[in-house]
C-alpha cells in the first residue's frame, strides 16, 4: 500500500501500479459547463411540490412497470408452454416467479436511485402515512404524494396494456376470459382462497416489508450503508414475492389501486368486484406497515443511542456520566441519505450518514 497521503484521498487500490504510472500518465477530468443563467431562472421558478409529485410518480412508475411487465410475460409465456421456442415465448424460456421477483425488487432499488432525491422517496402510500405519524410529515403534503403514486401506478399499468394489447386481444380471441388476465395487472385471488386467509397473509407480508423499510431508515443501524438501502429494500420485496406471490399478495396500495382501475377499465369491473378482495390488495397494505413501524418504534428504536450518535439533539444533552448539557432542540438531519438529500435542497455540504427518504427542506 502507497504511504503517500496524497494517494490516499483517491479511493484507488494501491499495489504500486498507480505510482507507476502517475509520472507517465495524467488523467483528463471534463470540467462542468457552468450553469447558464436561463437554467437557474428556470429551476427557481419551477414548482417544488410539482417536481416532488413528478419524483414521486415517476418512482411508482419504475417500481410497478417492470414488475407487471415480467407478470405479464410469464402469463403469455405460460399459455404458450406447448409451443416451441423458435415459434413462441413459452415458460421454460422467458418465465418464473423468480424474474418477477427480480423485476419488482430492481425496479423498487431503481425506483429509489432515481428519485428519491427529489421527493425523498416514499413511493408507498403506507410508507407516507408512517412518517406523517411517526415523522411529523405534513398532510397536505401526504395527499400530493399519495395521489401521484397512484397515478404513477396507473400511467404503469397503461403502458403495459398498450405494450401487450396484441398479446392480450390474442388471448381473448382464443375464448380466455378476461378475468384470467386481471392477475397480469393486479392481485387476484384464486377460487378456493377465503378472505381470512388472503388479509393474513397480505397483512404479515406488508409488515415484514414495513419492519425491514424502518430498519434501513433508522440511523442507529450500522449495518445498511447509504448505497445499499435501495437494494436492501428492493431485496424485502423480491423475498415476500418469491414466498407468497403464488398465494395473492399486493404489498403496496398505490401499486395495486392504479393497476387495478386499468384492469377494470380495459378489462373487466370484476378486478374491483371478485370475490369482495380488492379491499384487501388495497387497503391493508397501510395499518400493516404502520402496525410494523409501531413495533419497531417501541420496541427496537433507542432514541438515546441516536443522541450519542449525533444523530439526534435534546434540550437536556444526556451524557454517560449523568451530567447534562443544555442543547439545540433542532434535529441535526438524521440519517447519511438524509443529510445528503436535505443538504441538496438546501445547498450544503453533503454528510453522507444514513439514509432517511423522508427528510426535506421545506418541511
Amino acid at each position: 500500500m502507497s504511504e503517500d497521503l496524497r494517494r490516499q484521498r483517491t479511493g484507488e487500490l494501491e499495489l504500486g501500479v498507480t505510482e507507476a504510472t502517475q509520472k507517465h500518465f495524467n488523467r483528463k477530468v471534463v470540467r462542468a459547463p457552468p450553469a447558464s443563467p436561463a437554467r437557474l431562472a428556470y429551476e427557481k421558478k419551477r414548482p417544488k411540490f410539482l417536481r416532488e409529485m413528478a419524483a414521486e410518480a415517476t418512482g411508482v412508475f419504475f417500481y410497478v412497470f417492470p414488475g407487471v411487465a415480467a407478470t405479464a410475460s410469464l402469463f403469455f409465456a405460460s399459455a404458450n408452454a406447448s409451443a416451441p421456442a423458435t415459434t413462441a415465448p413459452n415458460a421454460a424460456v422467458y418465465g418464473s416467479i423468480l424474474n418477477v421477483a427480480f423485476a419488482f425488487g430492481f425496479g423498487i432499488a431503481f425506483a429509489i436511485i432515481t428519485s428519491a432525491s427529489v421527493s425523498g422517496g416514499h413511493f408507498n402510500p403506507a410508507i407516507t402515512v408512517c412518517f406523517v405519524i411517526f415523522q411529523g410529515f405534513p398532510v397536505r403534503k401526504a395527499v400530493r404524494y399519495i395521489f401521484a403514486q397512484i397515478l404513477g401506478a396507473f400511467l404503469a399499468g397503461l403502458f403495459i396494456y398498450g405494450m401487450w394489447r396484441q398479446q392480450i386481444s390474442a388471448v381473448l380471441a382464443e375464448g380466455v376470459p378476461p378475468e384470467e388476465l386481471i392477475q397480469v395487472f393486479c392481485a387476484y385471488p384464486l377460487a378456493n382462497q377465503t378472505l381470512g386467509y388472503l388479509f393474513f397473509i397480505e397483512f404479515f407480508v406488508d409488515s415484514f416489508i414495513g419492519l425491514i423499510i424502518w430498519s434501513v431508515l433508522d440511523p442507529a443501524n450500522p449495518f445498511v450503508a447509504p448505497a445499499g438501502a435501495p437494494f436492501t429494500i428492493g431485496l424485502a420485496y423480491t423475498t415476500m414475492v418469491v414466498a407468497f406471490a403464488n398465494i395473492t399478495i399486493s404489498t403496496n396500495l398505490a401499486r395495486d389501486l392504479g393497476t387495478r382501475m386499468v384492469a377494470a377499465a380495459f378489462l373487466s369491473t370484476s378486478a374491483f368486484s371478485y370475490k369482495s378482495y380488492s379491499w384487501i390488495g388495497i387497503l391493508v397494505n397501510v395499518p400493516a406497515t404502520v402496525f410494523a413501524v409501531t413495533y419497531y418504534e417501541f420496541i427496537f428504536k433507542d432514541t438515546m443511542t441516536h443522541i450519542n450518535e449525533g444523530h439526534l439533539s435534546h434540550p437536556d444533552e444526556v451524557y454517560n456520566d449523568g451530567s447534562y448539557e443544555e442543547k439545540d432542540t433542532s434535529a441535526l438531519g438524521g440519517t447519511r441519505l438524509g443529510r445528503f438529500l436535505s443538504n441538496r435542497h438546501s445547498g450544503g455540504s453533503a454528510d453522507m450518514q444514513r439514509p432517511n427518504f423522508a427528510k426535506h427542506s421545506d418541511e
